[in-house]
């Protein structure tokens, strides 16, 4: 498989914990290939064996050991496409201004698309060997258990499996899904003329996405504003141009869908991790009858901001409370660690490993690609870790978010074979928001002033609303679109601009007084990567309500309940999510979990409250 990027920016700005640097700040790439001419060379012998790999068409029945060869081959081609992939991947996000690095990354995408096309007829062939002879097969040679998982989720894919011309135009067309994506990341992170403006301060700040992160919660209401008009008015200056390249992304996926013979692009998405809809279902009745919680959230934002009036769009960002800390990378490795001793050793030991050094790019230059991500599918090297590190509690949230990753990666490549190690984002996001909520936790429970417990709560609060409401939104943006596609119906920007006002208002109580949200705002729907990862967003919200129910058991010393959750880990991808999550204690076709993660938010809420109005008796 291609690469998964799993990316997040997260909010708010913290405090400073000095330590050693533990590692270079770059990543060093040259654990991957020493340098770009042996990643020329890894490529050529990859097509050479490309060729190869199509010689085994024909062969699968004759015994179970040359199914096992067949398997063992095109298995390890992937390995090595997947390697070349990460590479051009990495040294491309690090100057998306390079137009070599950029031509490496589309070589890798074509390598990757000539090998699917090379192995498309294995699913057809395998089908038509009949379950009988598959099972016998793997009865026989102990080598194919590696596969037995590939093999039965091939045997459950059949109604959607096309004969091997059919798979093999599918593959050929594949050489175009990633374009919409590559177009929307070179405009949005390379091209893209960001205004500067002028704070009251005086002070310059470029409007890029990085400054856009750090100018959106500046304490200046006015200058706030001036920061969301200026940046959501250059997007809305491309909304045709994102309009298209989005509608584009949604075309492409329409071809699999039809041809594969899906009632829709939902049901193909949920059908690929055997994920039952009503799991999608139950998170967004949940997140509905849920939004009084979030609503309470911004009346108390509101009153803690002392903003008269209306409240607006641009009033979520700031920090409730403001400290005058920094956090440095070195003070995010060493509270990160302090964070997770409730996980336990195992965790902790691979936690220690991956910050020594080489797996990371740490901080922001001219180019580089925005926010952040985890790149985990290098089974026979390590982890890499993007970063855009700002030297504030969002970099540190940002940080601990994908460690889990990273530490999920260490955890499954070492239990599972390379056909079982990827793991899906309905589980990985799981594990990276459980570093998150544990690094709140704690800093909650070492804060020295109740000004300081606030700016933590706050920042918690904050963290459920962007990853679970926020996230559901944008699941139903993406539904809606899909949808419509589905239907043939024309996709503007101004018409995704519409619905994606349309469900601004209603998350944020535009109607109910809450949240006033300017029109010019809707336009936000282009700035959201995730879009490009189909159905990502709706995991992503699952997922921290899966993390938060985890966190209350583990936290509340369930010794059981954390070693279930290091099995999920270690699980990889051996299992459907849905049927792994259920073995770590977790329905979320139920509403359990969702109920936990409103439980903590309004816990949250209760404690701030309580502070503030002890602080009001004080006088």
């Amino acid at each position: 498989m291609l690469a998964l990027v799993l990316s997040l920016w997260i909010w708010s700005g913290w405090a400073n914990a000095q330590s050693p640097v533990e590692g270079s700040v770059r990543w060093s790439l040259e654990d991957i290939y020493p340098s770009v001419a042996d990643w020329d060379a890894a490529r050529a012998r990859l097509s050479d064996d490309i060729d190869a790999v199509a010689d085994y068409q024909g062969s699968l029945d004759t015994s179970a050991a040359a199914l096992h060869a067949a398997l063992q081959a095109m298995f390890d081609a992937y390995k090595v496409a997947s390697r070349i992939y990460v590479y051009a991947s990495l040294k491309a996000d690090e100057d998306l201004r390079n137009a070599q690095a950029s031509a490496r990354r589309l070589e890798a995408q074509a390598t990757y698309a000539q090998l699917r096309e090379a192995t498309s007829w294995l699913q057809p062939e395998l089908l038509s060997m009949g379950e009988a002879l598959l099972t016998a097969y793997l009865a026989e040679e102990p080598k194919l258990a590696d596969y037995k998982f590939y093999i039965e989720n091939v045997l459950r894919d059949a109604p959607h499996t096309l004969d091997p011309f059919g798979e093999q135009i599918l593959a050929a067309a594949g050489k175009t899904t990633r374009v919409p994506a590559d177009i929307y990341s070179l405009l949005a992170n390379a091209d893209m003329p960001w205004p500067t403006l002028e704070l009251s301060t005086g002070e310059q700040i470029r409007l890029s996405q990085a400054g856009y992160a750090r100018g959106r919660q500046l304490p200046n209401r006015a200058d706030r504003k001036r920061v969301f008009d200026a940046f959501w008015g250059t997007w809305k200056d491309y909304e045709n141009t994102f309009g298209a390249i989005l509608g584009g992304h949604l075309k492409t996926q329409q071809l699999s869908t039809r041809q594969r013979g899906y009632q829709s692009a939902v049901a193909r998405a949920f059908f690929g991790d055997a994920m039952p809809p009503r799991v999608y279902d139950m998170l967004v009745t949940q997140v509905n009858a849920g939004l009084p919680t979030l609503h309470r959230y911004f009346r108390l934002r509101k009153r803690m901001l002392g903003i008269e009036g209306e409240m607006r769009y641009y009033d979520i960002y700031p920090a409730l409370v403001q400290l005058d800390k920094t956090f440095s990378y070195e003070a995010s490795i060493e509270l990160t660690r302090q964070a997770l001793t409730p996980l336990g050793e195992t965790y902790l030991t691979a936690y220690n490993k991956g910050v020594q050094g080489g797996w990371v790019h740490v901080y922001p230059s001219e180019g580089k690609r925005s926010g952040a991500y985890m790149s985990g599918s290098l089974y026979d090297v390590h982890p890499y870790v993007l970063l855009n590190h700002n030297d504030d509690f969002d970099s540190a949230s940002t940080f601990a978010h994908e460690y889990g990753h990273a530490v999920h990666s260490v955890l499954a490549n070492a239990a599972q074979p390379w056909p079982t190690a990827g793991y899906s984002t309905f589980i990985a996001e799981t594990a990276s928001i459980m570093n998150e909520m544990l690094l709140h936790d704690s800093l909650i429970g070492a804060a020295k002033s109740p000004q300081e417990r606030l700016f933590y709560l706050g920042a918690s609060l904050e963290a459920l609303r962007g990853t679970y409401f926020r996230q559901a939104m944008f699941a139903e943006f993406e539904y809606r679109v899909n949808a419509l596609a589905d239907e043939n119906e024309a996709l503007t920007g101004a018409r995704m601009s519409e619905i994606y006002l349309d469900l601004l208002k209603r998350y944020h109580g535009h109607d109910k007084g809450v949240v006033t949200i300017d029109p010019l705002y809707a336009v936000e729907w282009a700035y959201i990567p995730h879009f490009y990862s189909n159905f990502y967003v709706f995991q992503y919200a699952t997922s921290i309500a899966a993390a938060s129910a985890l966190a209350e058991q583990i936290t509340s010393g369930d010794v059981q309940a954390r070693n279930r959750f290091i099995d999920l880990l270690k699980a990889g991808g051996s299992d459907y999510p849905y049927a792994l999550m259920l073995r770590a204690g977790i329905d979320l076709a139920t509403p359990a979990a969702h109920l936990s993660l409103l439980k903590r938010a309004n816990g949250i809420m209760d404690e701030m409250e309580a502070i503030l109005a002890q602080h009001s008796r004080d006088g």
